[in-house]
């Protein structure tokens, strides 16, 4: 059974009891990536180290050193 499945039992049995529907699958996939990224942030300030740019920092250092490999 996957998520759709589930929900659309939750959904049928929600409307036989009179209660409210459940949120589709998905709904709230944005929210907790945010909230995740917000804590990964907060984490790396309480730690000292700087709070953005990890990942552009990371790529920058990539491209670099693959500059500097000797040509074939």
């Amino acid at each position: 059974m996957n998520a759709l499945h589930q929900y659309l039992f939750d959904t049928y049995r929600s409307a036989s009891i009179g209660e409210p529907p459940p949120p589709a699958p998905g709904t709230h996939d944005v929210a907790v990536l945010r909230a995740v990224r917000d804590r990964r942030r907060f984490e790396r300030v309480l730690a000292g180290r700087p709070a953005g740019g990890a990942l552009r920092r990371a790529l920058r250092r990539l491209g670099r050193s693959g500059s500097r490999r000797p040509a074939c």
